[in-house]
């Protein structure tokens, strides 16, 4: 890891009407626009999904590194993000996000290892810890099905 602080530069370009092109060096432009719920279209990214987005990515990267120190064995991880947005005291803001992950770990991993895992992720996600907002993890952890044997014909 580069030393810390990091900078991260995105530029977004807009016009009277149409789509907000988000740009960084290196990346590919991405169109956004307001959600449906906001009278936008409803078929690009939105600051609020791209909002939710960061913590779900988040998640499961920092849910990496936690796994690969720990030396935790694991196959798959899903991750889905409800983010809830509300008027507080005349200002509309995210007040509460609701993780739900399901990881998938081999027969022979510790499950009580893996729930500390994913709970030391969501500790320790940046996003969420840069967030005012409320947060809950509901985690599962499930036992992948071992490979069937095959029997030579």
């Amino acid at each position: 890891m580069q030393a810390l602080p990091h900078r991260y530069r995105v530029k977004g370009i807009g016009r009277v009407t149409g789509d907000v092109q988000l740009t960084a060096a290196g990346l590919t432009t991405l169109p956004s626009a307001s959600p449906a719920e906001f009278d936008g279209p409803g078929d690009r990214w939105s600051p609020e999904m791209l909002l939710v987005g960061a913590l779900a990515d988040c998640f499961v990267l920092t849910f990496r590194a936690v796994a690969k120190a720990s030396t935790l064995p694991w196959t798959g991880l899903d991750c889905e993000v409800t983010g809830t947005l509300d008027r507080v005291d005349r200002a509309t803001q995210f007040t509460h996000f609701d993780i739900t992950a399901r990881l998938v770990i081999p027969v022979a991993a510790d499950a009580d290892k893996a729930r500390h895992a994913l709970e030391k992720a969501e500790r320790n996600c940046l996003i969420s810890s840069s967030l005012k907002a409320s947060i809950a993890l509901n985690a599962t952890v499930a036992i992948a099905e071992p490979a069937p044997l095959k029997v030579p014909a």
